[in-house]
C-alpha cells in the first residue's frame, strides 16, 4: 500500500488536511488507499444485493486502522487527535457510508462504550481483540418503539438475580448485531429504574438478533431486530462506569460529532463524482461543466462542504480540549447532515437520468444520505438540545 503527502481531495478548497501532522496525514492516507483499493470495488454489488462483504474483515483487521482513538490499545498506541479520528470517519463515508457505519459501529459506538463506560479490568478484558478487530462489536440502544424518547422510555429492562442480571426487551435497527461478537446493551434496572449498560457475547441463550430487510439505505450495514428473551449476562460484563442515562450521554455526545464527519464524507464523494461527470458528460457539443446553471449547483456544493469542514475542525479542537458540550455535537450533527441533503440532490441532479442507476454511484450516496440524516438524533431533536443552550428554555415535551 503506497501514498504520498501530495495526494489532496479536490473538495478541500481551504487546505484543512495541512492541519494534520505528517504522521497523522500518512495514516489518514493509508485509510483513503485501502478504501480505494479494498472496499470501492465490493460496494456496488452488495449494496444492490443488501448483503456485507464479511471478507472486508481481514481485510480492515490487515489495515491496523482500529483502534486508533483508544490509548494503549490499536497498533498506533497512543491515542490520535480527535480531528484525524473525524477525518478518517470522513475518508470512510467519502467512499461508502455503509462500510463506514460498520466500521464506526464497532470502532466507536461499541469501543468506546467499553473504553469509556468500562473497568480497567473490562478494558484490557474486550479492546485489545476488539482494536484487532479479531471479535467484532454492535451497540443496542433503539427500540422498536422507541426512538427520541428511549432516555426517558427504555423499555429493555434488567433485574439483578445474585451474580448475574436477566435481561428483557427489543432492539431494533442494531448495525453488525447479526454476526457481531460483543454487543454493548442499554436496559433500564427495574430496581433504580436507572439504565445500565452490559455486553452481550454471541450465543448467550435468549439473545436473537434478526437482519432487517427492504431498507432503501445502509444496504450493506446489517441491521437487526434483537429480541432478548430472559438473557442471562454476568456482573462481570455490567459496564461498570455507567450508573444512568446521564452516563450514556456522554458517550453519545462523542459519537454524534462522529456522525457529522460522515455526512461530510459523503457529501464530498457526492461532489467529487458530480464534479468529475460534468466534466466528462457533453451536451450540446460541449461538457456540462461549462454550463452557467452546472457550476452553481457545484459551486453551491463546495461551500456546503467547506462550511460544515470547519465547524467540525473547531469541534475536534472543542473535543481535544475537553470543553465540548452536548449542544456543540448536536449543532454538528444537525447543520451538517442538513447541507449533506442538500449537496447529494444537487449531485444527483447534474446527472440527470444517470443518477438514480448504480453504475454511477451517485444513487448510492443519495439513498444513504436519508439514513445518516435520521439517526444518531434526528434534526429536531438535536435542534431542541441547541435550542435549549441557547435560550436556557427547554422546548422538549
Amino acid at each position: 500500500m503506497t501514498t504520498t503527502l501530495e495526494d489532496q481531495l479536490v473538495a478541500d478548497f481551504y487546505d484543512y488536511e495541512t492541519l494534520l501532522s505528517d504522521e497523522e496525514r500518512k495514516l489518514l492516507l493509508q485509510a483513503r488507499t485501502f478504501m480505494r483499493d479494498e472496499v470501492k470495488p465490493l460496494v456496488n454489488e452488495n449494496w444492490a444485493a443488501g448483503t456485507f462483504p464479511k471478507e472486508l474483515i481481514g481485510k480492515f483487521r490487515e489495515s491496523g486502522l482500529a483502534g486508533l482513538p483508544y490509548e494503549g490499545y490499536g497498533e498506533h498506541r497512543p491515542a490520535v487527535s480527535n480531528l484525524l479520528t473525524g477525518l478518517m470517519a470522513m475518508e470512510m463515508s467519502r467512499t461508502d457510508a455503509s462500510v463506514a457505519t460498520f466500521f464506526g459501529v464497532h470502532n466507536g459506538l461499541a469501543m468506546y462504550s467499553i473504553y469509556a463506560g468500562g473497568s480497567q479490568e473490562q478494558r484490557d478484558r474486550w479492546l485489545p481483540e476488539m482494536a484487532a478487530m479479531d471479535k467484532i462489536g454492535a451497540f443496542a440502544m433503539t427500540e422498536p418503539l422507541g426512538g427520541s424518547d428511549v432516555a426517558g422510555g427504555m423499555r429493555t429492562t434488567a433485574r439483578r438475580d445474585g451474580d448475574s442480571w436477566i435481561l428483557n426487551g427489543a432492539k431494533r435497527w442494531i448495525g453488525n448485531a447479526t454476526f457481531a461478537d460483543y454487543v454493548v446493551v442499554w436496559a433500564r434496572d427495574e430496581e433504580d429504574n436507572n439504565v445500565k449498560g452490559f455486553v452481550v457475547e454471541k450465543g448467550t441463550p435468549g439473545f436473537s438478533p434478526v437482519k432487517i430487510e427492504g431498507k432503501i439505505a445502509f444496504r450493506i450495514v446489517e441491521n437487526a431486530e434483537i429480541t432478548l428473551t430472559g438473557v442471562r449476562v454476568p456482573e462481570a460484563n455490567r459496564l461498570q462506569g455507567i450508573d444512568s442515562f446521564r452516563d450514556v450521554a456522554e458517550i453519545l455526545r462523542a459519537t454524534r460529532g462522529g456522525v457529522a464527519w460522515q455526512a461530510l464524507g459523503v457529501m464530498i464523494g457526492a461532489y467529487e463524482l458530480a464534479l468529475d461527470y460534468a466534466k466528462e458528460r457533453k451536451q450540446f457539443g460541449r461538457p456540462i461543466a461549462r454550463f452557467q446553471l452546472v457550476q452553481d449547483l457545484l459551486v453551491k456544493s463546495l461551500g456546503n462542504i467547506t462550511a460544515s469542514w470547519g465547524m467540525l475542525v473547531q469541534l475536534a479542537r472543542l473535543q481535544d480540549a475537553g470543553i465540548f458540550k452536548d449542544e456543540h455535537s448536536s449543532l454538528a450533527k444537525a447543520f451538517v447532515t442538513s447541507r449533506m441533503r442538500e449537496v447529494v440532490a444537487w449531485s444527483r441532479e447534474i446527472f440527470g437520468g444517470n443518477g438514480i442507476v448504480l453504475d454511477y454511484d451517485i444513487a448510492r450516496f443519495f439513498a444513504d444520505a436519508e439514513a445518516i440524516y435520521s439517526f444518531e438524533g434526528t434534526r429536531e431533536m438535536n435542534t431542541l438540545i441547541v435550542g435549549k443552550a441557547i435560550t436556557g428554555q427547554s422546548a422538549f415535551v
